[in-house]
């Protein structure tokens, strides 16, 4: 199919005693870490810009993600948000909660899809799903979704414009509508303002473009953003770090394969056996600053391994000129039940304030999981993806991170926890959705005939008018955020579980004690674990944070037959968890363009990847994805077409809510 003005169609887009450690043997092996200098690469300050009027433009979407006839390539759609396994599996008992609840105090709104879609001038394209990054310090909230950027003080005022992120990061709009050009991609953000230094970490990933036809050249980097200052408000410096793994722009050289088809684009890549650094995420200890990513091809099938970067934390926070970057690759470390696989989805742990592991010259943790096909290497077709297997893993030794040979020590360990697999989609609530309703619409007058239809796709490709309420992916079973405090490391991840005879999409949370030893191994055991689950609905990407004392919140999206996609989090301790409770109801439908197969060419209603949840103080900030308005296809049809009272944009509605919670 063809859409109406060229609309090219990407796929754009996450409590019971638990028994002890099994033996399995502690990852040791794998590929000898990489040790760089990278220049800094300018500077950047938050800048004044304009705001778009939210009108339906086009192209709504980045050409480079239109496949055959409309389709989206599976090669190229999804680059930035790879995901192997699919399916789901039976869920598993939920367990009570045991602890009281935590006290709300200040909530609004951040960022949405409207702020979104019309920053930089309206020089964005429409982007799901809302990928969370939250950071806090200082008196000031810093919020960056997906493509933009705010500044908030803990009142919840503004106090900056909605900032693009190409801006930003120096690189051109994102697509130019005068001239037709497209800037670098940018996604997934991550955000870390960090005690010890008074400095703020914002991370992306960034991939470059042909800017003719927005077609991926191979190259891809970390951008690195940090503050000159403790304030967000005045100049940061820059790095970039490649993690294309080709051999080229000082990267290893990881072998991923190239494009398994015939390339029939305009532009064929400059790297065409590029990898890609997907999944980007952050954390720190007394020496270094960690990222994080999950490793595939950029134009083949496969995944490759999850690496992990160490940068000197105090070359950054100096702005230095050129900064010390260890590189591990995490293939063939992990000695699981299964066999011997590749870490995917190393999440690394922050501290509440400056409480860092110190032992065996200083230590980062680290938790990731193992059901999914990227760690199994399992094929969907051959089996339910379900493990009751948590890693635990320690990087040693972060003294030397600044000596002329940084001698870091990477290490894991297996342990036994509660059986975890592949959630099921959850349902929403019914209300009105009039993105799918004007697919299904034939008779409101357009300015190109009957059929609100007929905003988005040419007379010859009418869409099937048999559209209904999406159902929203609920993730993968990857870890999600990773907190340490008092000797304790808290993580979440999404799960089946079973709630009164029904299979929903749950959470299942850990409570590990790690351990190094003088040599820098690492072990561990599981202090607690469990799940949060409500009958007849579903709770989805969990966010943990957790103070200086022991007390912790997890935020989390609920959704099910009697909420639309809500804002909510429960209290969390090394005894467990509290009830579920709501910081902000949502008022509405998720519907958005990969709610409707005509748009994407299939259906994966996209959420966000990832929440956020920060400690400062005694308090816990949290930020979740949920639906802030709710508008009838008549209110969708008043112009400006598809803003319903400038509180969403044509083809999508997220919105995210930051509260402050006290457990």
């Amino acid at each position: 199919m063809k859409l109406r003005r060229k609309l090219l169609v990407p796929f754009v887009v996450s409590a019971m005693l638990a028994t002890l450690v099994i033996s399995l043997g502690s990852g040791t092996a794998g590929a000898a870490p990489g040790v760089r200098q990278i220049p800094a690469g300018g500077t950047s300050q938050f800048r004044p810009g304009g705001t778009g009027t939210g009108e339906i433009q086009f192209p709504e979407f980045p050409g480079a993600r239109e496949g055959d006839e409309g389709a989206p390539d599976p090669d190229v759609a999804n680059v930035h948000d790879r995901r192997m396994s699919r399916g789901h599996g039976v869920g598993v008992p939920a367990a009570p909660r045991t602890i009281q609840q935590a006290t709300l105090g200040t909530s609004f709104n951040g960022l949405n899809f409207r702020d979104q879609r019309t920053a930089n001038g309206g020089n964005q394209f429409s982007v799901e799903p809302p990928d969370q990054g939250l950071c806090v310090g200082n008196g000031f909230v810093v919020e960056a979704v997906n493509t933009v950027l705010r500044v908030f003080d803990t009142s919840g005022s503004p106090l900056t414009g909605v900032v693009d992120l190409n801006t930003f990061f120096g690189y051109p709009a994102q697509f130019n509508r005068t001239t037709g050009l497209q800037g670098p991609f940018v996604t997934d953000p991550s955000c870390l303002f960090d005690q010890a230094t008074q400095r703020w970490y914002l991370v992306i990933l960034t991939l470059d473009v042909f800017p003719d036809t927005g077609e991926f050249t191979g190259t891809n980097h970390i951008d690195l953003a940090v503050s000159n200052t403790d304030s967000p408000l005045g100049a940061w410096t820059i790095y970039r770090l490649s993690v294309q793994d080709d051999g080229t722009d000082g990267t290893p050289d990881h072998n991923c394969n190239p494009d398994p088809n015939p390339f029939d684009g305009v532009h064929p890549p400059t790297n065409p056996t590029a990898c890609i650094g997907d999944y980007p995420h952050i954390g720190a200890d007394a020496n270094a600053f960690y990222v994080t990513t999950n490793e595939y091809d950029l134009f083949g099938p496969s995944f490759q391994a999850a690496q992990i970067y160490a940068f000197s934390k105090s070359q950054l926070a100096a702005n230095a000129s050129a900064v010390t970057v260890v590189q591990f690759d995490t293939q063939g470390l992990v000695h699981s039940s299964q066999g011997v696989q590749p870490g995917f989805t190393v999440w690394p742990a922050n501290v509440p304030g400056t409480a860092f592991a110190t032992g065996a010259g200083g230590t980062e943790y680290f938790l990731s999981s193992n059901a999914a096909e990227e760690a199994t290497g399992i094929p969907n077709s051959q089996g339910i993806h379900r493990s009751k297997e948590l890693i635990v893993w320690g990087l040693t030794n972060t003294s030397s991170i600044d000596s002329s040979s940084p001698s870091l020590n990477l290490s894991n360990a297996v342990l036994r926890v509660k059986r975890y697999e592949l959630p099921a989609r959850s349902d929403q609530k019914a209300g009105d959705f009039p993105l799918g309703q004007c697919l299904n619409d034939t008779t409101s007058p357009t300015p190109f005939g009957p059929g609100c239809w007929q905003l988005f796709f040419l007379p010859q490709d009418e869409p099937p008018h048999n559209q209904v309420i999406g159902q929203i992916d609920s993730n993968d079973s990857r870890m999600q955020q990773v907190y340490l405090a008092n000797g304790l490391l808290y993580g979440a991840l999404d799960t089946a579980v079973e709630v009164r005879g029904q299979d929903q999409a749950g959470i299942e949370f850990f409570v590990v004690r790690p351990s190094v030893s003088a040599s820098g191994t690492v072990g561990g055991s599981v202090r607690k674990d469990g799940y949060v689950a409500v009958a007849n609905n579903n709770v989805i990407y969990p966010a943990i944070g957790v103070n200086s004392s022991g007390k912790g919140a997890m935020a989390f999206t609920l959704v099910g037959a009697d909420h639309h996609p809500s804002a909510a989090f429960t209290s969390i301790s090394q005894e467990g968890v509290g009830p579920v409770q709501i910081a902000a109801e949502g008022v509405g439908v998720q519907d958005g363009f990969t709610e409707y197969p005509p748009f994407i060419g299939q259906v994966r209603p996209r959420w966000g990847d990832y929440g956020a949840a920060v400690p400062v103080g005694s308090s816990i900030w949290i930020a979740s994805e949920y639906i802030a308005q709710s508008c009838t296809l008549a209110e969708y049809l008043t112009a400006p077409i598809g803003s319903c009272g400038g509180t969403r944009a044509s083809l999508g509605n997220w919105a995210t809510r930051i509260s402050k919670v006290t457990p």
